[in-house]
């Protein structure tokens, strides 16, 4: 079976953008196994399409296409979308999975219009996923609060209602139940009501819309205003009200007046505002890639400020952010760091120098630290000063470099000398002038390792001796010829040609002409053993020369030695010399001990060369940071004497002159360099404050660089300060408010129909004009004080226009100063004025007092400590001596004694907080306290070296420390130390191996064993010491003594050198020479490897601390046999390798910042850190901010009182005001307790304002309800943010709070005329989880209580799952009606305690009866006999006498399930085989 197969659509292709594109596919033909055929086994009428037109994408069209993302659908749960029966879980814990989709679809940009093909936004961009994840949470039940207590009955007599409500603590959420009722009531009757019951109220209505009356009559003004504000009327509706809440005739509601139903208002309007401004130029001028954005503003104007309920103002000033753009936008200004020069490299001691005993710290070298300082300038500024005028580091944006980094100082180089080499020949002192005749020999030393400062520091390198008959020329033999015997004979006597060479008197071969006046070495006689002849070996070479000089008791010899090879035949033979013949001894270094040198002292000061022009200016400076710079040429001198050895200087021409030390060489003076200093910053700002209070602004600057080489000193000063100017006018605006205008009554037409209305008397309104002044008393735009000042004064006010018959009085005046404390009195007046001074009923002083009096405050004050001690602060700016062994890092003092604080706060005899100065206090309690300081790691000084590791050949050596005293206090830490709190530094060893290796003396003479003393020849032995270290042995050999014509041959020569690297092909060769001839021997031989030591531990010079240092390896030679032998078997190969010892810098810490403006109780300051510690340095200290109380001053602020009770004027209920005060408290700060009321004047100087509310509101409209209505409370306060959460995991649905209103009812008759209860949920931030769970109580017979508890511990109803409640009741079928009985949990029926059960046959309880009580006496108990049965009710009180007490078991047969115990059984089977037993006994006895 086949079919066709295609590919993917290829790419659309075309030659133009948009539709008519085109793009192709493969098609083939497949068999349904997979595998490719013939298209003609397909059928050709099913073949897919290859080709097809399309929409040729091309790159400009993403500006015209994009995705258009649809709004995620409703999220639905899994198990309904899946085909299988998912079964959801009966208990829901963390929700349920489910799926949410979308609409994507491929749109044009411009209208939205869909897209030819998706293909055209999938080319950009892939498609959008139109399916994602989601979780559908589990219903969340509404949780409700426990109810509040009962209410007091609604009425003092007959039947009324008792409510109790609840309020709402978690709103339902995702399908939870709904929230219960809010409100449970009862009903209540505290008596008989009597007389008649009132049933009837005057209600009064909500005020109506202000409106303007129109005009009546002529004599009336067409308008009533006031400036430009309306002035209107508003009425109310007063009715009566049946308390069934129906309403009826007004004159069921008897009263002597009714409340009035109109009063005078203001028409509202709202605030008008112009049109904005044109934007502000932009706050930034400059361009600034990356940078801040500057700012722009626009503004408007008020036309009319809101009036009444009016509308309020609007914002008048609008900011946006901006950038200036342009080609003439200048960049901005820069600023970035600048840094002194860095100050000298100052070197730390390391632990090992902590020792009190180590006072000299000069010399140190290595590595270090040197710190410099960082500044923030102006980077791209014209103005040189400019560029280095210190500003602001807030400026510099970018991350301050570093102020402090390693250095190195030099260590000293030592000189370091090789040995004196030999004394050379007699030469002139000058060759070119060889008249004098007077000659010296010259022995000399190199330098091996050059010193620090050049060579003057090295010991003389040249020593002579004068000497007779010098030369400069010699000639020097360099070998001798093979001896050739005389008369071209094969033996016998014969010449050794000298190869020589002409050389100076340093060894340096020269022409041979030079030498052509020295006297040629002549040829060496010599003999060739003939076949009879005794044979000798060569004569070794001469021995070291045993004295360097030769006197009265030293001469000078050297040695060399031959032995017998082969002694003569005899006849006609040469005989073989005697043994002082095979030794020779010779006069060396035979000059006497007269040795002279020359002698150098030290180079003196560079001093300025005159006769030599400088190269630059003395002027001229070193650049910042930089290196001293040459400016001229100047010399140094120095003394040259001659010295003889052992004795002392001697005259100069003593020494050879040609070799003599220069005395003055050229030098470079450095140049003088100045101190360099910034200029001074600019002032700092002054505080913005008005006010006498004297304030200081300052400037500084910055050393760049210090003095060096006698240049110009530092300036003294280099920070100013001044007094700020106090600005003679403060910037600021307030509100001016001026007279308020006379008092506006409500028409006449409008009160003429009330009665006892009066045309020209009654209640009215005033109004005032408000404007904006400077603090300077100037005219300033209404905006400035909207902007700036406290919020708009009150435009109108109620006022009273008193009837013929009100009594009219003065404002109080202000209380009388208290001329003394406690006793005294203050006093307060008021008069009566016009018409009222003749009323009678206006004298009446009880209801209208004309003076108040108040004794005056008993000002007693008590301070007392408040709160923690602050930290241990040091004195500012002091300086502190370390402790030895310790620095004191920059000069800041770190520890030491400093003081500590703890605030004083005083009270009145009130107990209420007022200034400390009150006290006589300043507000602090200060106390010496001590800061400690770091103390470092101290490790013991280093021990003796060990042996070398190894006895012969490289290894190690070691040495250590160990612990001495641990750091505290936050000191240097120890290096890492072992177990045994020790410290090892390790160095490679050589030991001499040549005490472990065989040194042999030369052979002795041959002894001849068979004598033939016609011969002298044949077998032999010779005999030598050997030396091993201090022991010696005597090793002999046999040999055959060479006869007459036999070959002789010398002994073995040196083995050549081995090959490092040794192979199986490697050979050793040696070589002998043959009297005769000559004979080349080859032959396998041990051969010696290299092996590495370890490393040794970092050394350093010897006065380094740390820094740059090199650590060594030995090489180890060793045998092919596995021996180690001495090195100089092997190459000597020591390797280096540089490393490093971390120097210890110390964490480095600014100067403290100042201190931050005081909070109401406290005050922090902070450090910085500037350098983290490296290495072993001293760690930073955990103290990096440090706190002090301020002085505790009273916080006084302004505070609403408690909301009065309802009041409708003039009625029982309905529409009325309620008022609150706002007075001035006084309290600690700390947010405890409310506070103490005081006098308002202590408040004066605060802006009105509560809780920062400048809008103060005292009075507002409520509603006092009518008896028998029933309403709803006020609104609960917002409940805590409550996060969706799950075993204490957010779900991620975000927090909510919730309010409430429940329902209050007062007559039983009108429930169902109540409002709905109400509750409202808002979404909020910072939420926090709460978990529910059941709570049970004791079981009470067969029920308990069961509740819900919050994880607060608030108990709730809801939140808990209710599949999970426990039971609260219990029941048992049948039931527990037997005495002393009840319901167990199991179910089944039990007894009281000290009652067992008696079950029936079927298991049921049958009664439960007094538990027998077993009595044991005890010790003190006379009696003897025991009672067995005494029924004892075990919940009763016992009437045992004194001394009776005793042990009590208490014998249960039955559980409480009413079967028998297991032990009962027991006791049964017993007194069933007792009983057998004594039936048996008795049979037996028959």
């Amino acid at each position: 079976m086949t079919n066709c197969s295609d590919s993917p659509w290829g790419r659309c292709m075309g030659s133009e953008c948009g539709p008519g594109g085109s793009q192709s596919r493969a098609v083939w033909c497949a068999h349904s196994e997979g595998w490719t055929t013939l298209h003609t086994n397909c059928d050709q009428a099913e073949r897919p399409e290859n080709q097809q037109s399309c929409f040729h994408v091309c790159d400009w069209h993403k500006d015209l296409y994009d995705w258009q993302l649809g709004a995620w659908n409703q999220c639905v749960p899994v198990s309904m979308r899946s085909t299988g029966a998912l079964q959801r879980p009966a208990v829901c814990t963390r929700g349920e999975e489910g799926i949410q989709t979308r609409e994507v679809g491929c749109v044009q940009k411009a209208d939205g219009v869909p897209a030819e093909d998706a293909a055209i936004c999938e080319y950009f961009e892939p498609k959008p996923r139109l399916e994602q994840a989601c979780l559908i949470p589990c219903p969340r039940d509404c949780v409700v609060s426990q109810f509040t207590p009962w209410t007091s009955c609604s009425k003092t007599c007959g039947m009324g209602l008792q409510n109790r409500v609840r309020f709402v603590l978690a709103p339902p959420l995702f399908g939870g139940s709904a929230c219960p009722n809010l409100t449970e009531f009862q009903t209540c009757q505290p008596g008989p009501c009597v007389g008649p019951e009132s049933l009837y109220s005057l209600r009064v209505g909500s005020w109506g819309p202000c409106s303007v009356p129109l005009p009546r009559t002529a004599r009336q003004a067409p308008t009533f205003t006031h400036g430009k504000d309306v002035v209107g009327y508003q009425t109310r509706e007063v009715t009566c009200v049946h308390r069934s809440g129906n309403t009826d005739a007004l004159s069921l509601c008897s009263r002597e007046s009714l409340p009035v139903t109109y009063q005078a208002c203001v028409l509202a309007k709202d605030c008008e505002v112009s049109d904005w401004t044109d934007w502000s130029p932009c706050s930034k001028d400059c361009y600034e890639l990356n940078g801040p954005t500057g700012e722009r503003t626009r503004t408007r104007r008020v036309h009319q400020f809101p009036v009444g309920e009016g509308e309020e103002c609007p914002e008048l000033e609008e900011k946006e952010p901006c950038t200036p753009q342009g080609e003439g936008v200048p960049p901005c200004i820069a600023y970035n760091w600048k840094t002194t020069e860095w100050t000298e490299c100052r070197v730390d001691m390391l632990l090992s120098q902590q020792d009190r005993r180590r006072g000299n710290l000069t010399g140190l070298c290595g590595g270090g630290v040197q710190n410099h300082e960082v500044y923030c300038v102006q980077a791209n500024s014209a103005d040189p000063a400019s560029t280095s005028r210190p500003v602001d580091g807030d400026l510099c944006l970018s991350p301050p470099p570093n102020t402090t980094q390693p250095c190195h100082i030099p260590c000293p180089v030592e000189c370091d000398v090789s040995s004196w080499g030999a004394w050379g020949p007699c030469t002139f002192e000058n060759c070119l002038d060889t008249a004098a005749k007077k000659g010296f020999k010259l022995r000399k030393r190199r330098i091996v390792n050059e010193p620090t400062g050049g060579t003057g520091s090295c010991p003389h390198l040249v020593e002579a001796i004068p000497c007779d008959e010098p030369s400069c020329y010699d000639w020097l033999l360099v070998k001798l010829d093979e001896c050739i015997p005389d008369n071209e004979r094969e033996c016998g006597p014969g010449t050794q040609i000298p190869q020589v060479q002409c050389v100076n008197g340093d060894g340096e071969y020269v022409d041979r002409q030079l030498c052509r006046d020295a006297i040629l070495p002549m040829p060496v006689i010599c003999e060739v053993p003939c076949p009879k002849d005794c044979v000798l070996s060569p004569w070794t070479t001469w021995s070291l020369c045993s004295h360097t000089c030769s006197g009265k008791n030293t001469e000078g010899r050297q040695m060399r030695a031959r032995s017998v090879l082969a002694y003569s035949a005899g006849e006609g033979g040469v005989q073989c010399p005697n043994s002082s013949a095979l030794q020779e001894v010779r006069s060396c270094n035979d000059h006497p001990c007269t040795v002279y040198h020359w002698q150098t002292g030290p180079w003196g000061q560079c001093i300025e060369d005159t006769s030599v022009p400088s190269a630059n200016s003395t002027g001229a400076r070193a650049g910042v940071g930089g290196g001293d710079s040459s400016c001229s040429v100047g010399m140094q001198t120095r003394k040259v004497i001659c010295v003889r050895v052992n004795v002392g200087q001697v005259p100069p021409k003593k020494c050879p002159e040609s070799i003599r030390p220069e005395t003055v060489r050229p030098c470079l003076l450095p140049c003088k360099r100045d101190c360099s200093v910034t200029p001074y910053s600019d002032w700092s700002a002054c505080p913005a404050i008005c006010g006498n209070t004297k304030r200081k602004q300052n400037r500084k600057r910055i050393i760049i660089q210090l003095p060096a080489n006698g240049g110009q000193d530092c300036p003294e000063v280099l920070a100013q300060e001044r007094d700020c100017e106090v600005p003679s006018v403060c910037l600021g605006y307030r509100w001016k408010t001026h007279k308020w205008r006379r008092c506006q009554l409500v028409p006449w037409s409008v009160r003429q129909d009330s009665p006892g209305a009066v045309e020209t008397c009654g209640p009215g309104l005033q109004a005032r004009a408000v404007s904006c002044r400077k603090q300077d008393g100037g005219q300033a735009d209404m905006g400035a004080c909207l902007k700036f000042a406290s919020s708009m004064p009150s435009l109108t006010q109620p006022c009273q226009l008193p009837c013929q018959d009100d009594c009219q009085l003065t404002t109080w005046s202000k209380f009388s100063s208290c001329t003394q404390d406690c006793v005294g009195v203050k006093t307060r007046k008021r008069m009566l004025v016009g018409k009222s001074k003749k009323q009678d009923q206006c004298k009446n002083t009880q209801v209208y007092p004309l003076s108040e009096i108040q004794y005056c405050p008993c000002n007693k004050y008590n301070a007392q400590p408040m709160g923690n001690w602050s930290d241990c602060i040091l004195p500012e700016g002091g300086r502190v001596e370390g402790q030895p062994g310790m620095k004191v890092q920059g000069d800041i003092k770190e520890c030491g004694q400093g003081y500590r604080y703890q605030a004083m706060v005083c009270y009145d005899q009130d107990n209420r907080l007022v200034e400390t100065s009150r006290c006589n206090s300043h507000g602090y309690i200060e106390e010496a306290c001590i800061i400690p300081c770091p103390s470092d790691c101290k490790l013991s000084e280093w021990s003796n070296w060990s042996r070398c590791s190894k006895s012969c050949g490289s290894g190690v050596k070691v040495r250590s420390k160990w612990l001495r005293e641990k750091p505290y206090n936050g000191g240097r830490p120890c290096p890492k130390l072992d177990h045994v709190n020790q410290v090892y530094e390790v160095v490679p060893c050589l030991s001499d191996c040549g005490q472990y290796v065989w040194v042999a003396e030369p052979w002795s003479v041959w002894k001849v064993s068979n004598v033939d003393l016609k011969e002298n020849c044949g077998e032999g032995v010779q005999t030598r010491k050997v030396r091993y270290g201090r022991s010696a042995l005597i090793g002999a050999r046999d040999r055959q003594l060479p006869c007459p014509e036999d070959c002789v041959l010398s002994d073995w020569g040196a083995w050549s050198s081995c090959s490092l690297v040794w192979t199986d092909a490697d050979n050793l060769v040696r070589k002998r020479g043959w009297e005769v001839g000559s004979l080349l021997f080859t032959s396998h031989f041990l051969c010696y490897f290299v092996f590495y030591a370890d490393w040794s531990t970092c050394q350093l010079s010897e006065r380094a601390v740390c820094g740059s240092g090199m650590k060594t390896r030995m090489l180890d030679c060793v045998r092919s046999d596995g021996k180690s032998v001495d090195l100089k078997f092997c190459e000597e190969w020591q390797m280096n390798a540089s490393c490093v010892v971390e120097c210890p810098i110390n964490c480095q810490l600014s100067d403290w910042s100042p201190w931050s403006e005081c909070t109401q109780t406290c005050g922090l300051a902070g450090t910085i850190v500037l350098q983290v510690p490296q290495g072993d340095g001293r760690s930073c200290p955990p103290q990096r901010e440090q706190w002090k109380p301020c002085p505790v001053r009273p916080c006084y602020q302004w505070r609403y009182s408690s909301w009065s009770e309802c009041k409708s004027e003039g009625a029982r209920c309905g529409e009325g005001l309620r008022f609150r005060n706002v007075s001035c408290f006084v309290s600690d700060g700390s947010g405890q307790g409310e506070g103490s009321l005081v006098d308002d004047e202590l408040c004066g100087n605060l802006e009105p304002s509560v809780d920062g509310d400048k809008q103060i509101t005292l009075e507002e409209p409520c509603t006092s309800p009518c008896p028998g209505d029933c309403y709803l409370t006020d609104w609960t306060v917002w409940s805590p943010c409550q996060l969706s959460c799950v075993s204490g995991d957010d779900l991620g649905f975000g927090s909510v709070q919730v309010r409430s209103r429940a329902v209050l009812a007062q007559e039983p008759e009108n429930l169902l005329q109540c409002p709905e209860q109400e509750w409202e949920a808002r979404p909020c931030t910072e939420g926090q989880c709460y978990e529910y769970k059941w709570m049970t109580g004791a079981w009470r017979s067969s029920s308990r209580l069961v509740w819900c508890q919050r994880s607060d511990g608030l108990n709730v109803t809801g939140g808990c799952p209710m599949t999970a409640q426990p039971l609260a009741d219990r029941s048992c079928d049948p039931a527990c009606n037997k005495p002393r009985s009840f319901c167990t949990e199991a179910g089944v029926c039990g007894c009281d305690e000290g009652y067992t059960e008696v079950m029936t046959s079927d298991g049921l309880l049958d009664q439960c009866t007094v538990i027998p009580v077993l009595e044991i006496p005890t010790a003190g108990d006379n009696r003897a006999d025991v009672k067995t049965i005494r029924a004892v009710s075990p919940t009763q009180p016992s009437n045992s006498l004194p001394g009776r007490a005793g042990r009590t078991w208490f014998l249960q047969p039955f559980g409480p399930d009413g079967k028998l115990k297991t032990w009962v059984y027991g006791v049964a089977a017993g007194a069933f085989v007792l009983l057998v037993f004594i039936v048996s006994m008795t049979f037996l006895a028959w």
